[in-house]
């Protein structure tokens, strides 16, 4: 089962934290770019060749590291059919280098269509009586908008395919307020509703861990609100995004764990993707060594956020 799977690679990295490849050109050392750009034109194929071969260094100088990473589809969408290729190849890339993927598609829709997407990102698709796999992921983000009709079909893969999913909760953005903290004719917010939605729906993948692979996004940046969505949902593993450039620090995302020091995962995308670029690395390392830069920023966010946990104890 996902959660499973995702507990012990944390315990064995020692470290509750994901990379997040969303790659942009402007994030990718010029050497690279101008590689790809030479062989495959400058366009759509030649910038997704530069996105696979910036991805695969990250991998392989992050793999022993960080237990899992988690590629946003948009920034692979943006480059056409060749950047959801470059999509796919990364998913399957960082599995075989024994990483969790998270795809952050944050998809929602209902019935027929909502099957489909779970079918792509979760489960297999049906191609005359053969089954084939879309993309190689290990859990998707989901929009919970719509109200079970845009959710069940996730759920029921879930516990079919034992895959995962994160639905978004309290997300780290600045003006998630508007609608997430309205208060309800009960006097809860609607992140707090939502909360016990996911609590319900978690029942359906408990592991062995006593984890649940429905998950919940819950952003650093609004530690308060973790503190009390963690009361919620006690058997949900939380993704944790918002630290690093959003602002959110290690102290913020400790709210998001539980006693035990399990159940969260923290985000960082930009600051370890372009470590390379920041005063801390790029003296050290220049755009040449931009995996070992993030590498390295990686493992100063596995004490940082160690710290943050020992304080709480």
């Amino acid at each position: 089962m996902f959660v499973d799977r995702l507990t012990e690679s944390i315990k064995k990295c020692g470290n509750p934290s994901v990379a997040g490849l969303d790659p942009k050109l402007g994030y990718i050392p010029s050497g690279i770019k101008e590689k790809a750009f030479r062989e495959y034109g400058t366009g759509f194929a030649g910038a997704a060749e530069a996105i696979l071969e910036f991805n695969k260094r990250l991998i392989d100088a992050l793999c022993d590291v960080v237990p899992a990473v988690k590629p946003q589809l948009a920034y692979y969408e943006m480059y056409g059919a060749e950047g959801i290729r470059a999509f796919a190849e990364t998913c399957r890339y960082a599995r075989a280098r024994g990483m969790i993927v998270i795809a952050d598609g944050k998809r929602n829709d209902i019935g027929s269509t909502a099957q489909a997407y779970s079918a792509a990102y979760l489960g297999k698709t049906d191609i005359e009586g053969t089954v084939f796999s879309a993309f190689d992921t290990d859990a998707l983000t989901v929009n919970p908008y719509l109200g079970i009709d845009g959710v069940k079909p996730f759920i029921d893969e879930c516990a079919a395919s034992g895959r995962g999913i994160f639905v978004l909760v309290k997300t780290s953005n600045r003006s998630s307020g508007q609608i997430q903290d309205l208060v309800t004719q009960d006097g809860r917010h609607v992140y707090e509703k939502v909360a016990e939605l996911v609590d319900e729906w978690s029942d359906a993948a408990v592991g062995r861990s006593g984890y649940s692979s429905i998950g919940a996004v819950v952003g650093a940046t609004y530690p308060e609100q973790a503190r009390v969505l963690r009361k919620i949902m006690k058997k949900s593993y939380f993704l944790v995004p918002g630290y690093g450039a959003q602002g959110g620090t290690a102290q913020d995302a400790a709210c998001a764990f539980n006693d035990d020091g399990l159940g969260a995962i923290v985000n960082a995308s930009r600051s370890i993707m372009c470590a390379w670029q920041s005063e801390a690395w790029s003296g050290k390392y220049g755009e040449g060594g931009f995996d070992q830069a993030a590498r390295d920023e990686a493992i100063r966010m596995r004490e940082d956020l160690r710290q943050a946990l020992e304080a709480r104890k």
